[in-house]
């Protein structure tokens, strides 16, 4: 379905209607509403017809067929390559390797670049940091003997960018940061600290999984040397994820895995292997969610990021306004720059009790740590109650949301 083109013309509820299970009901009829957008974005009917399609006219293996089908599944696979390009403004497809989602991704990188590191080399990470992009590099460093350095969280919930200037120096070989925190919404200066990283020679990894969703990514612009996201994250299949590299990091790399398309001769003797992106991709591809990934850029591209930008704003105002009254309610992390991901905890409460009470009344949240553990003990906390927006949320959505939080809190107390 092609959307509007202009922003004044841009509906939510418009929006909305492109995804079925956005109205559906649950346990006896309740309309859901579905306010766990970070964890994964639902599928507009757009993308489920495309997977349908491929399954229906084109599903083949790629890349080595002599028929048909082959030519045309390869043809779908690369064009995702290309448009995945395009829209995180990288130099040339090579620079895409597809992955089975961020947290590959992370460990494709941190094994590949680990033959750099020596004893007391440092790598810079930060105490916002999703466990995906810390447990990898833990695995490398105690491999190699190199150091974690970790860049502290402010009581707004902003990285320390004076400790980051101190901690980025001569020994830092990597700087892996996300770039908007999936509990806390912030956004990170990310170009700031590849433009550290880069001053001392350091590679620099960023995990975009939140980003996506939100703001246009320019990877040229941030300067990265490495920028990974999943495609469920982005309207798209799970199971797919990507990674972009600098073209001549990433040729410098070895293989991540063996087998299928990375090979460019075998022998017994010795293998050789083919250039990126195909030296990075071992395997029978996912292609119907390449496929899928192709179909929701070209539907995310076609809402105005403006508008994306303004509602995504607006309807995190409005929910924290709509919130704000109940007694003992905390937000953690208000941020200069953040996104519409907003972790709270109630006191006299528990966080799990007050998220099976919202979902007895429709309403679906994330409940628990986040996967930050190390950022929940710098909150004081053990977990959180997550509510996550998207260009779908209605201000109607937030209303149910407030009145059943509110019912749930006095219910518990």
């Amino acid at each position: 379905m092609t959307l509007p083109a202009t922003i004044s013309s841009i509906d939510v509820d418009y929006l909305r209607a492109q995804f079925p299970i956005l109205s559906t009901t649950v346990h006896g009829g309740k309309p859901l509403v579905y306010l766990d957008h970070a964890a994964t974005s639902q599928k507009p009917q757009c993308v489920i017809d495309a997977i349908a399609s491929y399954y229906t006219t084109t599903n083949s293996n790629v890349h080595r067929g002599a028929h048909a089908l082959a030519a045309k599944a390869t043809e779908a696979y690369e064009h995702a390559r290309h448009t995945v390009a395009a829209f995180l403004g990288a130099a040339s497809p090579s620079e895409i390797v597809f992955t089975k989602g961020t947290t590959e991704a992370v460990n494709l990188v941190a094994a590949t670049v680990a033959h750099r590191l020596q004893p007391g080399d440092e790598i810079v990470l930060t105490e916002m940091e999703h466990h995906a992009n810390i447990v990898p590099w833990q695995l490398m460093a105690q491999q190699r003997g190199a150091v974690i350095r970790v860049i502290p969280v402010t009581d707004s919930g902003e990285l320390d960018m004076q400790a980051a200037a101190s901690l980025i120096g001569p020994a830092t070989k990597i700087v892996s940061a996300v770039h908007v925190s999936n509990t806390l919404g912030t956004v990170n200066p990310v170009a700031q600290l590849c433009a550290m990283a880069g001053s001392v020679g350091a590679l620099s990894f960023i995990d975009g999984a939140q980003a996506v969703l939100h703001d246009p990514i320019d990877v040229a612009a941030l300067g990265c040397d490495f920028y990974a996201f999943s495609a469920h994250k982005l309207f798209a299949p799970m199971g797919l994820g990507v990674l972009y590299g600098r073209y001549h990091v990433l040729e410098s790399l070895p293989p991540y895995q063996g087998g299928g398309s990375m090979i460019d001769s075998v022998s017994f003797d010795g293998t050789t292997f083919n250039a990126p992106p195909m030296r990075f991709e071992a395997g029978t591809p996912n292609v119907e969610a390449a496929v899928g990934l192709t179909t929701a850029i070209e539907w995310f591209a076609a809402v105005d990021p403006d508008w994306r930008r303004h509602h995504d704003q607006s309807i995190t105002a409005y929910a924290l306004d709509a919130i704000g009254g109940i007694d003992g309610l905390t937000v953690y992390g208000n941020a200069a720059h953040r996104v519409g991901i907003l972790s709270f905890t109630v006191e006299g409460t528990h966080a799990a009790d007050v998220g099976t009470l919202l979902d007895a009344m429709g309403v679906a949240v994330r409940v628990g740590h986040h996967c930050t553990q190390p950022l929940m003990r710098r909150l004081g906390v053990t977990s959180t109650i997550r509510a996550s927006f998207s260009v779908t949320t209605t201000a109607h959505e937030v209303d149910v949301f407030a009145a059943a939080l509110t019912k749930a809190v006095g219910m518990l107390r």
